[in-house]
């Protein structure tokens, strides 16, 4: 159609009559129309074109952000469970597949996935004792996921959650060697008392110290 165009113009150029000239401007101008409605439905048909050849919309993954590590949890038990209750706000409110908890006769490994915009994971190793895997299991209440250990000795008393703890609390104590001093273990479980005491505690010691002093140096002078 360009083409035509620029022939009608030539043939304009060349014509002296004015009915051929009149044809011609009037071919022209109907040229020039039809290429300007083409141009514009062109340009008015390529967004669609380009929308359908958009590829499908990719959907990104996810995020749960960083991990936040359990510290804080309570434990209690009893004659066939060790219960640990761990307070997340909301957990109720995610997934089920959301939290997941694997246990061994030793240890167990929770993880809570996407609980508003984090993850939470809290891993316990060397429990006091075995606990059955069959048996033990999870429970999401309100705010609240319950774990049951199922004790493997039911009937059996738990002094401590885990072994680590527990080496750690006897290293508190002090300890009673026979072949020792007996005056030295007792100045050492006076001493850890005046440590964790109260001011009253301290004066209370600290006067009883006195005190024995002055009666062992009233001894010396009597020999």
């Amino acid at each position: 159609m360009q083409n035509d165009l620029e022939e009608v113009k030539a043939l304009l150029e060349k014509a002296t009559r004015k009915r051929v000239r009149d044809a011609l401007t009037a071919e022209k101008s109907k040229i020039e129309t039809e290429i300007k409605n083409k141009v514009q439905h062109k340009s008015q048909k390529k967004p669609e074109l380009l929308d359908n050849e958009k590829p499908a919309a990719v959907v990104a993954p996810i995020t749960t952000g960083y991990t936040v590590k359990i510290s804080n949890y309570g434990w209690d038990q009893s004659d066939k469970f060790v219960k640990i209750y761990i307070t997340l706000t909301g957990v109720h409110q995610v997934p089920a597949e959301n939290v997941q908890v694997h246990f061994t006769e030793r240890s167990f490994d929770l993880l809570v996935k996407n609980l508003n915009g984090k993850s939470y994971s809290m891993i316990v190793n060397n429990l006091l004792k075995p606990i059955s895997v069959e048996g033990s299991s999870k429970k999401i209440k309100t705010d609240t996921v319950l774990l049951l250990c199922r004790k493997k000795a039911e009937n059996t008393r738990w002094e401590y959650l885990t072994q680590v703890e527990k080496e750690c609390k006897e290293k508190e104590k002090p300890s009673y060697d026979a072949e020792t001093d007996p005056s030295e273990g007792l100045m050492n479980v006076l001493k850890k008392i005046y440590e964790d005491g109260d001011d009253d505690m301290k004066r209370t010691i600290n006067k009883a110290w006195v005190e024995s002093r002055e009666k062992q140096a009233k001894g010396d002078t009597e020999f």
